[in-house]
């Protein structure tokens, strides 16, 4: 790279608009859609698409709601005239969708063109030429005036190809093809021979298109262009300006909705952006981009995975995991905290019944483009608290408390760490059972019996598995779980203190397990959690004190004899 671009690169010129309306307005409703992908999009594929590609993508607009679809360029190519055909011929076309070709201002294209829509029941026929200073004197070596006269010539053709075939409705779309970067005074000379050529009007549709072919400038900049055009053209009530930016310096986007401020009634564009070098406008994120505003965009990707799947089979191209909206990541959070944001969102928005979308990091509900909040946090070695706590409670209803998140979070980093790469939800959960002791506990509880005395103690009597014997746990406290404590010290010698209790129920029904979370503490002020599920909230209570004092129990070896049971506590 030059260390001064300047002596290589010029900017190109802004406008001089001191009074632009554009950057106070607000966008309100959705434009008219024009999806290209079947002509732009196609055009730009290293293998372009046969008729059953283009058949399968053209379902899938329709499916999404497009009511205005460029097909083809006619005169390319046999298949894609041969494609023209089979729409009208096979009567793919609703009633309430009109197809759109594109010609350059050549007499033979034009002929070909009208003979590829020979009975079509609506279609707008799109002219283009070049007007802007770089083609016309490096390209064309023509002055301004013939650029005028050859547009003019082939508005008059197509004008007359139309009189010829009434029994189709048509419209007439002009784009002086490199809009951005034409002088606007001659932008708007051009549109205007062409426009008094066609008489626009009510029962003579005609169409305007401004396009950004290669983005030159900054958005705003096209937006002063496109303000400045439409307040200077004098039947600016009867054309639709239409606008088709391309992603060159990647502000596609931003270019079209900026467009829309300035005045464009249309939007021409690809779905995720294919399109020549660096795509065309992508029409999915700026329908989405409206309705995350609360606009509805006429377009429907409430099964982003079909439409996904529709396009990459199609165009032989995979969508960006970062893409907006669509990407495999754009609703995932590694980060940690991210993800205990999105937690505590979640949780806001459950207990305040909200209908409103306000979430930390997700400006759209993935469930309204089809997509499960599964996807919504992921843990690895960024990852915090909450994201292993989102987890267990999305996929198994735990509700873990702020020190058992904590414990379990170190663990999972330790995991993480060691791996270098993402867990799975299996694999959390297998981690969360294995430490816990879900899953092969070391004291396992086979049943308990308890009642009060007239003192109002609590007597225990419960039977426990170890992996080599059947223990018999007894004593008395002021409680269920202090009479285990007291007869899990008395059967081990060991001193052992319940620091923290929570318990909940997985579910609403009557018959829902309860979930108990209980942490120990020994002598040395050491903490162990453990976590037990069951069906009644007592024995969950119990065996989840033992997984938590299995920690500080000693081995299987060193265990002492039973105490002899006090037989007369139980009569």
């Amino acid at each position: 790279m030059l260390t001064h671009p300047a002596e290589k690169y010029t900017a190109w010129p802004v406008m001089t608009l001191p009074d632009r309306q554009w950057p106070s307005r607000q966008l309100t409703r959705a434009p008219r859609w024009l999806s290209t992908d079947l002509r732009d999009g196609n055009q730009a594929l290293a293998v372009p698409m046969d008729s059953a590609r283009k058949l399968a993508f053209w379902q899938l607009l329709l499916h999404c709601g497009f009511k205005e679809i460029e097909v083809a360029f006619p005169s390319a190519s046999q298949t894609d005239f041969d494609f023209v055909r089979l729409l009208i011929e096979q009567q793919h076309i609703p009633a309430d969708v009109t197809i759109q070709v594109l010609t350059q201002a050549r007499h033979a294209l034009i002929e070909r063109t009208f003979t590829a829509l020979q009975g079509a029941p609506r279609a707008i026929v799109h002219l283009y030429n070049a007007t802007a200073p770089l083609f016309r004197e490096r390209v064309f070596r023509q002055s301004k005036a013939e650029i005028v006269a050859l547009a003019c010539a082939a508005a008059r053709q197509i004008r007359d190809s139309c009189a010829a075939q009434p029994e189709t409705d048509w419209t007439f779309q002009y784009s002086p093809e490199t809009f951005c970067f034409t002088e606007p005074a001659f932008a708007l000379e051009i549109c205007e021979a062409v426009a008094a050529i066609w008489q626009p009007g009510p029962t003579r549709p005609m169409i305007i298109n401004l396009p950004a072919t290669v983005e030159v400038n900054t958005p705003n900049v096209y937006a002063d262009q496109i303000e400045f055009f439409c307040r200077h053209f004098s039947q600016r009530a009867a054309v639709t300006i239409c606008v088709h930016p391309h992603n060159d310096r990647g502000t596609g986007i931003a270019c079209a909705e900026l467009a829309m401020l300035a005045g464009a009634d249309r939007v021409e564009g690809c779905l995720f952006g294919n399109g020549e070098r660096t795509g065309n406008v992508d029409l999915v994120t700026l329908a989405l981009n409206l309705y995350s505003q609360g606009v509805a965009p006429g377009l429907d990707f409430s099964d982003m995975g079909h439409v996904l799947e529709v396009v990459t089979r199609c165009n032989q191209l995979p969508v960006h995991p970062r893409h907006p909206y669509a990407g495999e990541l754009v609703f995932t959070a590694f980060s940690g905290s991210h993800q205990d944001a999105i937690r505590k969102g979640f949780a806001e928005r459950a207990a305040r019944q909200e209908t409103q979308w306000l979430m930390p990091y997700l400006p759209l509900d993935p469930q309204d483009i089809g997509c499960s909040y599964e996807a919504v946090i992921r843990v690895n070695s960024q990852s915090g608290k909450g994201g292993a706590a989102w987890l267990l409670e999305q996929n198994h209803g735990l509700q873990l408390p702020r020190g058992l998140q904590q414990d379990f979070s170190r663990r999972v980093q330790q995991q993480t760490d060691t791996h270098g790469e993402e867990m799975t939800h299996h694999a959390l959960w297998q981690l969360f059972c294995q430490h816990y002791g879900l899953t092969r506990p070391r004291h396992r509880l086979l049943d308990a019996d308890s009642h009060s005395d007239d003192s109002g103690e609590t007597r225990l009597r419960a039977r426990v598995q170890t992996e080599t014997r059947t223990l018999t746990l007894q004593a008395s406290g002021n409680g269920l779980l202090s009479a285990a404590v007291s007869a899990l010290q008395r059967q081990y010698d060991v001193a052992l203190t319940i620091e923290d209790y929570h318990e909940h129920t997985l579910g609403k029904r009557s018959d829902s397990r309860s979930v108990c979370y209980i942490s120990c503490t020994n002598v040395r002020g050491e903490r162990a959690w453990g976590v037990g599920i069951e069906n009644d909230v007592a024995r969950a209570s119990l065996q989840a004190l033992l997984n938590a004092a299995g920690a500080f129990l000693p081995p299987e070896s060193s265990l002492p004899a039973s105490p002899p049971a006090r037989d007369e506590t139980w009569r």
